[in-house]
C-alpha cells in the first residue's frame, strides 16, 4: 500500500460522515452538557446503546482490555505526541527526515519475552508491536484523521475508523501513509501501517474474542552520512553548504526495506453461569493465536567497498526473513477474594534465516536457525480499594531457547493526590536473531554466534510516584549480565566496520526521571529532567547522563470560550557523550567512542488551537538552528534537521 490508497480511505470516510452530519444533528462532544439529536439519528445508532451519546461513552482498549475514556482535548501532552510515532518521544534524538530512525539517549533494559527479538532495531520504532494495537467500543461511527507536513514532497496521513454494528461487535479500520523526500540526498523515506480490529462478546458475556490484522511496510534510503571531509563544511554554517543537498553523501543507491504482517486472535468461554455466589468464582477457557511473517532487505546498486569493506559481489542484495508461530491455551480463574489468575501451556515454532550459507576458507555461516518448543505462562492480579498487585511471567521449556522472565508490581493510593508503585523484574534470553546469525554480500558482514553467546540475564527495581501537587518520579535500576552490542571496530584492510559483541562482565545502570510544572494564572512551565549513569568497566553503553524538556506555554479559551488557543516554546537538551553511530547495513547502532557530541539546545516554538473537534498544530522547530551553531547531529556523522516549519491538524467525526 502507498499514499494514494490512505487518499482513498480518507475521501472515503470523509464522505460517509459529511452525509451522516447532512441527515443530523451531533452531539458537541467537547462539552460536558450533551444535546438532543434527531430521532432520525437512531437507526445509525448502535443496538443497544442509548439515543444520546456522550464523550465518555467512547471507549478504547489496550490488549488487556483495560478501557480507556477517548481524549479530544488539546493538552501540552497532547502536543508532545504530535509527531510521527504518535506518542511522547522525549529521550529520543530524531534523524534529519521524518520517517527516519531515531538515536535512544536511554536505555530500556527489560523486555518482557523469552524469545530474541528479529533485529534491524533501528527500523522498528514506527513498527507496530502487538502492545501498540488498541480495541474500540462507540455508540456512533467515529472516524480521525491525522494530517502533519514533511520535509521536501511529501506528508503524513493517517486515517481511521471504528463503528460498533452491535453493543456486541465492534470493528475498527486504519492506515497510517508517509512520504518525504528530506533534505539531504537519498534520504526519501516512506511508509504505510495498516491495521484491521474487531472485538466481540455474546449478550450473555460468557464468550468473547478479539483479534486483529496489521500489515506494514517501511522504506529508507540510505546514505550513510555525510563524508568526514564534510562535517567542517556543516558546521562551519558556510553559506555554499546551507542548502543540504549539495552535500554529497558516503553513497546514493542503497535503501533498507522492512515489510512484516501479523495476524492475532484470542477467544475465551466462561465456564461457570452468572456469579451469584458470595466468592464471585469464574472460571473460563482462554486461546491465544499469534503467526508473523517479516523481513529485512537491505539493497544497494554498486558496492560501497570504501565505507564497508571488501564485497562478494559488485550489488548488495541482502535479505532475511522471519517466521514466528504462537499460541496458548489455559485457564483463567477469579475470585472476589483471591484475585485473578492466569495459567497457559504455549507453542513457539521459530523459523529465521536466509536461503544459502556463505563458506570462508575455516568457517562455514550457517543459513536458518530454527526451532520449535513449549513454554509456560502465567499471570496475576488483585485489588482492594487503593492498593493493587499484579504478576506475570514465562518459561520456555526448551534446551536450545532458555528463557524465562518475571514482573511484579504493587499499586499503592496514599491519598487523594499521591500514588505509588515499586516492582522488581527479572529476564533472560537470548540476544535478537541479528546478533547470532547475519549474512551480507559484504565479507566483514558474516557470522553465526548461537553457539557462543549466553543469555542476557537482567534483573531490575523499579519505583514510581505520581502527585499532581508534588511531582512526578521514577526510578529504575538495573543489573545486565552479558551485555550485547555492537561495536565500532576497525579491520585489517583500513575500513570500520561493526560486529557483535557480548560484554561478559557485570553492568550497573540507574535511571531517575522527574517532571513538575508550574502554573502562575493562564502560564504554565512544564518541566521533564532525566539523570542517567553507567557502572562498568569497559564503555560499552553509552549515554547522556542529563536529558532535559522544559516548556513555557500559555493557554486560554477565546471567542467565548469557541477555541482552546495554547502557544509557547519547547527547549531540549542532553549533555555531550560518545553518542551511537548508526550502521544502514544493519539497521542498527552502534557503540563507538572516539566522537562525542551533544551539548547542544534545540528551541520549537508552537502554536496549538482547537475549534470543535479539530485540533491544529503549527510549529517553527529548531528556531535557533541558525544562531546557535551549527553542531547538531543525531549520530556521527548525520547531522539533525535544520530550521524548518510544519503544520498539521487532528480531525475527529462522531456521528
Amino acid at each position: 500500500m502507498r499514499i494514494k490508497y490512505l487518499y482513498t480511505l480518507i475521501f472515503f470516510l470523509f464522505v460517509t460522515s459529511i452525509e451522516a452530519q447532512v441527515q443530523q444533528r451531533r452531539t458537541d462532544l467537547s462539552s460536558d452538557q450533551t444535546k438532543s439529536v434527531n430521532d432520525s439519528v437512531n437507526a445509525n445508532r448502535a443496538k443497544g446503546f442509548e439515543n444520546l451519546a456522550t464523550i465518555d461513552m467512547y471507549l478504547k482498549f489496550n490488549h488487556e482490555l483495560d478501557s480507556i475514556q477517548v481524549d479530544t482535548t488539546i493538552s501540552i501532552k497532547k502536543n508532545y505526541k504530535f509527531n510521527y510515532l504518535q506518542k511522547d518521544n522525549f529521550g529520543l534524538m530524531p534523524f534529519a527526515n521524518i520517517g527516519q530512525t531515531y538515536n535512544e539517549l536511554t536505555f530500556d533494559a527489560l523486555e518482557f519475552q523469552t524469545i530474541p527479538s528479529f533485529g534491524a532495531s533501528a527500523r522498528h520504532f514506527n513498527y507496530l508491536a502487538h502492545d501498540d494495537i488498541n480495541f474500540y467500543e462507540v455508540p456512533t461511527p467515529w472516524t480521525r484523521l491525522t494530517y502533519k507536513t514533511a520535509f521536501e514532497q511529501g506528508q503524513l496521513l493517517d486515517a481511521f475508523f471504528t463503528v460498533n454494528l452491535s453493543k456486541q461487535l465492534n470493528f475498527s479500520i486504519a492506515y497510517k501513509g508517509l512520504r518525504s523526500l528530506g533534505n539531504y540526498q537519498n534520504v526519501l523515506t516512506s511508509s504505510g501501517n495498516f491495521r484491521f480490529t474487531t472485538k466481540y462478546h455474546t449478550k450473555d458475556k460468557k464468550y468473547y474474542a478479539k483479534g486483529y490484522v496489521v500489515m506494514q511496510d517501511l522504506l529508507n534510503q540510505e546514505n550513510g552520512g555525510l563524508q568526514s571531509e564534510d562535517i567542517e563544511n556543516f558546521t562551519s554554517g558556510n553559506e555554499e553548504f546551507l542548502d543540504r543537498s549539495v552535500f554529497d553523501p558516503n553513497f546514493e543507491d542503497a535503501e533498507n526495506i522492512l515489510k512484516g504482517k501479523r495476524f492475532y486472535f484470542e477467544h475465551a468461554y466462561s465456564l461457570t453461569n452468572e456469579m451469584d455466589s458470595l466468592d464471585n468464582n469464574s472460571v473460563a477457557v482462554i486461546n491465544k493465536i499469534t503467526f508473523e511473517d517479516k523481513y529485512f532487505l537491505y539493497d544497494q546498486t554498486s558496492a560501497a567497498t570504501d565505507f564497508y569493506g571488501s564485497a562478494f559481489d559488485s550489488s548488495i542484495n541482502d535479505k532475511v526473513t522471519l517466521e514466528n508461530f504462537k499460541t496458548s491455551l489455559g485457564l483463567s480463574y477469579s475470585n472476589n477474594i483471591l484475585g485473578q489468575m492466569q495459567f497457559a501451556l504455549n507453542y513457539t515454532n521459530l523459523n529465521y534465516g536466509y536461503n544459502s550459507v556463505v563458506l570462508f576458507p575455516s568457517q562455514t555461516i550457517t543459513n536458518r536457525i530454527q526451532s520449535d518448543f513449549l513454554g509456560l505462562e502465567g499471570g496475576y492480579s488483585k485489588a482492594y480499594k487503593g492498593f493493587s498487585i499484579s504478576a506475570q511471567g514465562g518459561l520456555n521449556l526448551s534446551d536450545t531457547f532458555v528463557g524465562s522472565f518475571l514482573d511484579g508490581t504493587i499499586n499503592l493510593k496514599l491519598n487523594e493526590d499521591i500514588a505509588f508503585s515499586g516492582g522488581v523484574s527479572i529476564n533472560s534470553k537470548l540476544a535478537n536473531f541479528n546478533y547470532l546469525l547475519y549474512q551480507s554480500d559484504y565479507v566483514n558482514y558474516n557470522w553465526y554466534n548461537f553457539d557462543d553467546f549466553k543469555n542476557v540475564n537482567t534483573q531490575q527495581l523499579k519505583f514510581n510516584i505520581e502527585s499532581q501537587k508534588w511531582l512526578n518520579a521514577y526510578l529504575d535500576i538495573s543489573n545486565i549480565d552479558n551485555y550485547t552490542y555492537f561495536n565500532l571496530e576497525e579491520t585489517t584492510d583500513g575500513v570500520n566496520v561493526i560486529k557483535p559483541k557480548q560484554y561478559n562482565k557485570p553492568l550497573q545502570y540507574l535511571r531517575l526521571k522527574l517532571q513538575k510544572d508550574f502554573s502562575l494564572g493562564n502560564f504554565t512551565l512544564d518541566n521533564t529532567l532525566m539523570y542517567q549513569n553507567v557502572v562498568s568497566d569497559e564503555d560499552v553503553l553509552n549515554i547522556p547522563a542529563i536529558i532535559s524538556r522544559n516548556t513555557l506555554y500559555y493557554s486560554n479559551q477565546l471567542f467565548k470560550k469557541a477555541m482552546t488557543l495554547q502557544t509557547g516554546v519547547t527547549f531540549n537538551y542532553f549533555t555531550a557523550y560518545n553518542m551511537n553511530g548508526y550502521d544502514p547495513l544493519l539497521a542498527e547502532f552502534y557503540t563507538q567512542n572516539e566522537t562525542e557530541l551533544g551539548g547542544f539546545p534545540r528551541l520549537d516554538f508552537f502554536i496549538n488551537a482547537k475549534v470543535r473537534q479539530t485540533r491544529i498544530f503549527f510549529k517553527a522547530e529548531h528556531f535557533n538552528s541558525s544562531f546557535t551553531g551549527y553542531d547538531y547531529f543525531s549520530a556521527p556523522n548525520n547531522p539533525y534537521r535544520d530550521f524548518t516549519i510544519r503544520f498539521g491538524l487532528v480531525w475527529d467525526f462522531f456521528l
